[in-house]
């Protein structure tokens, strides 16, 4: 029988023994939770809390943003003809606009369809029954190609001669975009602020932890402990309160965008925008999670260092 290369045993053996420590660690500091679950709560809810509000705000710009795109998308110019036309003047206007330059498309509404559409939507069909002639004029639907000068394209159907009056309201979009930037900065800000908090959060109940623990970890010390198996459990006990108060952070969110869901969607229904309210998916709801396992691990880290720093009997954690 050959016998193992030198070394490879104590190579498996030392890694044999690093996954142990790090599977001891895990269950233990996961233990050491349990059994204080009332502070382990109010931990993981004030992180939680945290969380909750930069991510709330992520959700809402995103929402906005997709209603932007959409609203981006129907770049639509509205073009009123003169009431007086007849249906060849009509399809003159027609020809002309598909015509200019920068137009992709051109749809046609009659009279006959805006009469019907306003009976629909403005509940005036009794006293528009009253009129003898039809006081809802033509309009042409121009979708402008997306490279398109609109400025100067609305300046071309404003000259055409069938042409009343050309409706295009590209201020407020200037303006939506405008309060979306300032959202995501504010969101950015606060976020960060927030982040902060959460990890000294984290920081501050580890090094309570570890005060508390002191004379055991002296103890482990004497003994022969590593400094990496003393610190490696106040790790892991970072890590799960950040773990958990991500998970409670999207439990909130969830319930959140249940109570909205109703309202959304009638006012959705009013206006027939086809628009959604959407949360995180399952690959960003699992970046929370471990983004939130990783801000508890830092607090975590933070706080044994500063320990390490300040020399403490007991708390020298460094690998």
């Amino acid at each position: 029988m050959a016998r193992p290369a030198p070394g490879r045993g104590g190579v498996r053996a030392r890694l044999r023994n690093w996954r142990d420590l790090h599977l001891y660690s895990l269950v233990s500091s996961l233990g050491r939770l349990a059994k204080r679950p009332f502070a382990t709560g109010l931990t993981v809810g004030v992180m939680a809390v945290a969380l909750v509000l930069p991510l709330a705000l992520g959700l809402l710009l995103g929402n906005l943003q997709r209603l932007s795109g959409v609203v981006e998308q129907a770049r639509e110019i509205g073009v009123f003809l003169k009431i007086e036309l007849d249906s060849s003047a009509i399809d003159t206007a027609l020809a002309a606009a598909r015509d200019l330059p920068w137009v992709d498309s051109v749809g046609l509404r009659t009279p006959e369809q805006g009469l019907q559409e306003f009976r629909r939507y403005a509940g005036f069909g009794e006293a528009l029954d009253l009129l003898e002639d039809n006081p809802i004029p033509a309009v042409l639907e121009v979708v402008p190609v997306a490279t398109a000068s609109t400025e100067a394209l609305v300046a071309a159907l404003e000259a055409l001669p069938q042409v009343e009056l050309v409706q295009h309201d590209a201020l407020w979009r200037v303006r939506l975009d405008g309060w979306l930037a300032l959202g995501q900065r504010f969101t950015l800000v606060l976020s960060a602020l927030l982040v902060v908090g959460a990890v000294l959060v984290v920081g501050n109940t580890v090094r309570l932890d570890i005060q508390g623990r002191a004379e055991e970890i002296a103890v482990i010390q004497l003994l022969g402990g590593t400094t990496g198996f003393v610190r490696r459990p106040f790790l892991y006990l970072g890590a799960w309160y950040g773990l958990l108060a991500g998970a409670l952070a999207l439990a909130v969110l969830l319930a959140l965008l249940g109570g909205l869901k109703t309202p959304v969607d009638a006012v959705d229904a009013s206006y027939d925008s086809g628009f959604r309210l959407s949360g995180f998916s399952m690959l960003d709801a699992l970046g929370v999670v471990l983004g939130s396992a990783a801000l508890g691990w830092l607090g975590a880290f933070l706080a044994v260092g500063h320990h390490v720093r300040q020399g403490q009997p007991g708390s020298a954690v460094d690998d």
